[in-house]
């Protein structure tokens, strides 16, 4: 008989990808079931925008503060495209910064990932529903 260690093979995998809106001290969570690729993220964001635009009527330009990761850096054109695309349908301008590489703990978006580590302390993160809820309940 062959007993199971603890690394138990997932059904599949889960990744946040937020936005911090620092003024309002607000996060915004969306929970990708995929790898995180430049489309995911960029829908990640269309979809944020799309329900939120209406509470910034006078916005005409979003700054995206950023890390320099592959799926999102400056020379990745699929990322562009679908930056130019998302410009395109919001009528908005974007402008795109980043920190310098290796410099991501300067990001305050990265200090929320370490707050939902605390908030979910080991628990069983067995469904997509669960990792949803400990996000949604996270102060």
């Amino acid at each position: 008989m062959r007993g199971l260690d603890h690394d138990y093979e997932p059904d599949g995998k889960v990744t946040p990808v937020g936005f911090l809106l620092p003024d309002l001290d607000e996060l915004s969570i969306a929970v990708c079931t995929s790898k995180v690729t430049s489309d995911c993220i960029v829908d990640a964001f269309d979809h944020f925008w799309t329900e939120n635009k209406t509470r910034f009527p006078y916005i005409d330009t979003l700054v995206l503060l950023q890390d320099n990761g592959p799926e999102n850096n400056g020379r990745r054109t699929q990322f562009l495209a679908r930056m130019v695309d998302f410009v395109d349908k919001h009528h908005v301008n974007v402008r795109l910064a980043y920190y310098p590489p290796y410099h991501s703990k300067y990001n305050p978006v990265e200090r929320c990932w370490d707050v939902l580590e605390c908030h979910w302390n080991g628990a069983l993160l067995d469904s997509v529903d669960a990792v949803v809820g400990y996000a949604q309940s996270m102060t």
